[in-house]
């Protein structure tokens, strides 16, 4: 894999830009979606979320329309808007563009991240080695794994990069959460992202790549083993 360049030392951040409501709707009806709070094929209450989110109407509807473009939902004239359906045949494809990007990004991190980027990563697996992951909620624990992906996309440094690969693990956290009650070794999945976030906090590229790419490929054993 080619080298990336290297991080320009001393670089300043970008200011945060003010989240709207409709970010805040965004990512509050996403978390539903992806925990499968919001089930697949379920109709979406436009009014029901503007009540539970205390928004009103447009910002709700602008985070619906993110959404489809996210394949989270889809709409119908005249039927309405619905939660995507989970169709376990959309793993391989799914799976096929994770074993791209995914390694991609970890050996980004790894090679370019910053000392800040990269003690955090170090803290987060040493977090992640101390979970009890068994008696974790399926909620906490889908959210942890989420927060860990995340880091090592944020980290890549590339936000096309990133934003690509935020889409498509939604997708396959929703398959997990679907799948999680029947796998049995799933706290092994889980573990695995230790080794992986201290490659890339150790700054070993081929290492951080080829534990991301064994990742995804037992992901995806692991759940259609119990198909």
């Amino acid at each position: 894999m080619t080298a990336a360049p290297q991080e320009r030392q001393g670089r300043p951040e970008a200011p945060s830009a003010p989240v709207s409501q409709a970010d805040r709707a965004y990512a509050a009806i996403q978390d539903r979606l992806i925990m499968l709070d919001l089930p697949p094929l379920e109709p979406i209450d436009e009014v029901r979320l503007m009540e539970a989110l205390e928004m009103g109407r447009t910002p709700v509807r602008e985070a619906l329309k993110r959404l489809e473009g996210d394949r989270l939902v889809v709409s119908y004239p005249r039927r309405g808007t619905f939660a995507t359906g989970v169709d376990i045949t959309d793993l391989a494809y799914i799976s096929e563009i994770r074993c791209e990007l995914e390694p991609l990004a970890a050996f980004r991190a790894a090679e370019t991240a910053g000392a800040h980027a990269r003690a955090e990563l170090g803290e987060l697996a040493d977090e992640t080695d101390g979970l009890d992951v068994r008696s974790m909620e399926r909620g906490e624990l889908m959210r942890w794994d989420l927060r860990v992906h995340r880091a090592i996309y944020r980290a890549s440094g590339n936000h096309y990069l990133e934003d690509s690969l935020v889409r498509y693990n939604n997708l396959a956290t929703r398959i997990f959460c679907l799948f999680l009650d029947r796998m049995e070794h799933f706290d092994r999945h889980v573990g695995e992202h230790t080794a992986l976030l201290r490659a890339i906090a150790l700054r070993r590229p081929d290492e951080a790549e080829h534990l991301a790419h064994e990742h995804v490929v037992g992901f995806e054993k692991a759940v259609r083993a119990v198909i």
